[in-house]
């Protein structure tokens, strides 16, 4: 399953086009300078997929803790139904809730003392830009951590979150370059795409929890076992 954390990054950077486009417009990238600028966009993309990666640590550790208790295809359902929750209920009811409310608060304390950092160009300040962005509360970032989870295994954990935020580069690179064209109702019209998407992905975990013994989507439940036995000597 670990393509669909491509495929998440994708949907999500859709998400980060349609609700944050402006923001990420806003990054100190060197305008007149192509390669410069390239390679800033980088390394605030490196920022990202570090925080990514290692919350990513954390609820692979989990997961791996819930797979060794015998709950492998019940966690795998679990990941699906909680996307597909995540995607038909509106954002706003979320924000009711958010559990992640402590950090969100320390992140955007930790963000306005960086707040020169977004007025210089070093490498260093957009580096930190980044992984301060990548612990912002996000739903989207919430549904492909469930399906870290789902991974059942610490590393997959951390490599499934990475390869999440890779999926969202290209994307999130191209508001840098064609912001001129990502206009409120360009914007509208991508939000709508992604609860398909989404609830996609949601089916798709769902079916690999059911083990309906179909190859690489619902292997059977002695197929997922012994694909999700963690590595240890």
């Amino acid at each position: 399953m670990l393509y669909s954390a491509i495929f998440l990054g994708l949907i999500s950077s859709l998400h980060c086009i349609g609700m944050c486009g402006p923001i990420a417009m806003m990054l100190p990238v060197a305008r007149n300078n192509p390669k410069k600028k390239a390679l800033q966009l980088l390394t605030y993309h490196a920022g990202r997929i570090g925080s990514y990666a290692a919350i990513g640590l954390l609820f692979g550790w989990i997961g791996q803790g819930l797979y060794l208790a015998g709950v492998q295809q019940r966690l795998s359902i679990f990941a699906g139904l909680l996307m597909i929750t995540i995607t038909l209920v509106p954002e706003s009811t979320f924000a009711k809730y958010n559990f992640s409310r402590p950090i969100y608060k320390a992140v955007s304390a930790l963000k306005s003392k960086l707040g020169s950092q977004f007025k210089k160009q070093s490498f260093q300040g957009i580096f930190t830009i980044g992984l301060l962005n990548g612990l912002l509360p996000c739903g989207m970032v919430y549904a492909a951590l469930f399906g870290a989870l789902a991974m059942q295994h610490v590393a997959l954990g951390s490599l499934y979150m990475a390869l999440f935020g890779i999926g969202t580069i290209p994307l999130m690179s191209s508001v840098a370059y064609v912001q001129q064209f990502l206009t409120q109702p360009v914007r509208n019209k991508i939000q709508k795409v992604i609860p398909y998407a989404m609830t996609l992905i949601g089916v798709l975990f769902v079916l690999r929890g059911l083990g309906l013994g179909i190859p690489y989507i619902s292997p059977s439940e002695t197929a997922l076992f012994v694909k999700a036995t963690p590595i240890c000597h």
